[in-house]
């Protein structure tokens, strides 16, 4: 071996979008077969995971997709890459499904089919529910979801749980094959599916991920990256003004408004709501993939969607921080910023004692000059405050209890609806923002609401959510008690100035990002 083929055969170790270019073989919905050139999804999947490798040394990835997107060929190829370069490596796939299981496993045999001789391990045995390589001590098993027991015994180091929010079993295999998989550096897990509702295993964990409580990353996978899905114009095609602003919101071409129009016909079957059936199969984010039954959510996907895609120039006014602190167990302290028409700069925390919560709050009031810190005390936000008021900061924190009288009784049960309610009225004042991030979106948009005998708006408490399986909305509660004070001392003489400023300023700069979209679409 030279030099020059010693430097190839360790690229092809070390950098699987290189191998998988060079080596792996995939077949196409057309039927040709030809090499896996990573498509838009694949390259983003492969910077997430390669990046959370790099910082941890192993893999731990939950995916929420549509459907035929490329995912499982990426993790196979990834596999197939992984078992035949490293010794006693076993992977092992799990569908919900039989055919889904073989449909994994033939692809993962044309891998080796088509492999070159030159990198292509020797073969120690081979069936149907099994593939070794001579040598290695390493290959690939799999199994259906049905059986509870399956993979209890084994000792797995890469697992692909396909389709995961259809596993039948998913808490006990959760238990089981799950556990297989040592918390050692060089393993990986792949949990991915199509969103099925809420409340099951899949959408716990995905919660869990995007808020942080567990070593799983969450990655969304939309659409509308997928190439192949846009449609030919027919003459007489006219964009209605829901996809109008569908266009706007993700950057949409009519190509890609035809072929989400047709595919939503085609779902309306046997009566299926076809645009519910759409964003659960073909979702634009996960709060659309996890679909809420009902319409009694208090806030669209849409309201907050278009705030956290408003681009807006730098924070102008008077500002205000919202702090939701929670201590251990899965809840978060959330605290956020906002200056008139601007939320921003959110932070999450997980088991933080209220003394730690006392010296993130210190640091920020020191460092950031805030006009107000409005700090939910019904729970243990009452010694956080107090501590707080101790340290010198009486005039700028306030205790704000959520189930306390509102300012407007006529319309809003408590406090907490009440901030609610303003909250709102602000997303739909538009120009706004909100931090461009899935997790605040959820809490957002998570959250149910009723109305009282008196006719006033009550909001779905936090154990009541839970029961239905929706994480605390922390992150929406931190935003939500920045409109604690609609009529405090500091807003009255200022606010209406800087709100009219900022919304000036916001307008004729989103103005001008829609020219530059624009401009954009023009030349692509």
């Amino acid at each position: 071996m030279d030099a020059v083929e010693r430097r190839i055969r360790i690229r092809l170790r070390d950098n699987f979008d290189f191998y998988a270019s060079k080596c792996l073989k995939v077949r196409k919905k057309s039927g040709e077969i030809s090499n896996l050139v990573f498509n838009r999804i694949q390259r983003y999947l492969n910077d997430k995971v390669e990046q959370q490798k790099r910082e941890t040394g192993k893999v731990r990835v939950i995916i929420v997709k549509g459907r035929q997107q490329g995912c499982s060929t990426y993790i196979e190829g990834r596999f197939y890459w992984l078992v035949t370069h490293q010794r006693g490596m076993q992977a092992f796939i799990l569908t919900h499904h039989i055919d889904a299981t073989n449909n994994l496993f033939e692809m993962a045999q044309r891998y080796h089919q088509y492999c070159p001789v030159a990198v292509q391990p020797q073969i120690e045995a081979s069936n149907a529910k099994e593939l070794s390589f001579a040598g290695l001590d390493s290959g690939y098993k799999l199994g259906t979801a049905g059986n509870k027991d399956v993979g209890r015994s084994a000792t797995i180091q890469l697992l692909h749980g396909s389709e995961v929010g259809y596993w039948p079993n998913a808490a006990g295999h959760a238990k089981g094959i799950l556990q297989a998989v040592p918390d050692e550096r060089g393993t990986e897990i792949f949990i991915e599916s199509t969103a099925n509702g809420v409340g099951n295993y899949f959408h716990e964990q995905y919660q869990l991920a995007e808020s942080g409580a567990s070593d799983f990353i969450p990655i969304f996978l939309p659409w509308y990256w997928q190439e192949e899905y846009q449609k030919d114009l027919p003459e007489d095609f006219k964009i209605t003004e829901e996809e109008k602003s569908l266009s706007e919101l993700y950057n949409l071409y009519p190509e890609q408004l035809a072929w989400r129009r047709s595919k939503i016909v085609a779902l309306s079957t046997q009566g299926q709501d076809g645009l519910k059936a759409f964003m659960q199969e073909y979702p634009c984010n996960p709060t659309e993939a996890f679909q809420l039954s009902g319409d009694d959510n208090f806030l669209s996907t849409n309201t907050v969607m278009i705030a956290r895609k408003c681009n807006i120039a730098e924070p102008y006014g008077s500002l205000i921080i919202g702090v939701d602190p929670a201590r251990y167990g899965d809840d978060r302290t959330s605290i956020i910023r906002r200056k008139t028409r601007v939320a921003y700069n959110l932070q999450s925390y997980k088991k933080k004692n209220t003394m730690e919560v006392v010296g993130i709050i210190h640091r920020i009031i020191v460092d950031e000059q805030p006009d107000k810190v409005c700090i939910d005390v019904g729970g243990l936000g009452a010694g956080i405050y107090d501590r707080l008021v101790e340290l010198g900061h009486k005039d700028v924190v306030v205790a704000v209890n959520s189930s306390n009288t509102p300012l407007n009784q006529k319309v809003y049960f408590n406090k907490r609806a009440e901030m609610w309610g303003l909250m709102k009225e602000w997303l739909l004042d538009f120009p706004c923002t909100i931090p461009d991030n899935d997790s605040l979106h959820s809490d957002l948009c998570g959250i149910k609401y009723r109305t009282d005998y008196n006719d006033r708006i009550k909001m779905e408490s936090k154990q009541e959510m839970k029961k239905r399986s929706v994480r605390s909305p922390d992150e929406g509660d931190a935003l939500a008690l920045t409109f604690a004070l609609p009529n405090s001392a500091i807003l009255k003489s200022r606010q209406k100035e800087y709100d009219d400023t900022a919304r000036r300023m916001m307008s004729h700069s989103h103005k001008i990002d829609r020219l530059r979209q624009k401009a954009y679409k023009g030349k692509t």
